[in-house]
């Protein structure tokens, strides 16, 4: 896209460029997941997965950053393992951000589940998991 005064702009998602897109996701985010936007678009866009989808599981699973296992063990996706009493422990908050979309990618885009609905149906327990997901997605848009 060619913007006003022949400035170039590159989109890279949504109509957004990189600021753009980083900026619109970041306004939402707070706690521990607060200014980590660029990193969740970076590896978002890496791997193909949806960056808003990506932040939106994150602030649902972690309630929005404040949670004690994105404190504590900067877990941002509700993931089971050791380290964290029955949830897995990343080291870092990149690497619990990058950790949380890796999963994402392998265990569902990757099999063609890239939908909200069709990532609910593996990743969450509730029925309610996937309109959870849409109210946060929305929030992010409309921030």
């Amino acid at each position: 896209n060619v913007g006003g005064a022949g400035v170039i702009r590159i989109v890279v998602f949504d109509g957004k460029t990189y600021d753009e897109l980083v900026n619109q996701i970041n306004k939402r985010l707070v706690g521990s997941l607060a200014g980590h936007a660029d990193i969740i678009v970076t590896r978002s866009l890496e791997l193909g997965v949806d960056p808003y989808v990506a932040a939106a599981i994150m602030m649902h699973e972690t309630g929005n950053g404040t949670s004690r296992i994105a404190n504590t063990c900067y877990n941002f996706g509700g993931q089971k393992g050791a380290g964290c009493g029955a949830y897995k422990a990343y080291p870092s908050v990149n690497e619990g951000l990058v950790g949380i979309i890796d999963n994402l990618y392998k265990n569902y885009y990757a099999k063609g589940l890239t939908t909200i609905e069709s990532i609910g149906s593996r990743y969450a327990e509730g029925s309610e998991w996937p309109s959870k997901i849409h109210s946060f997605v929305n929030k992010i848009k409309n921030a």
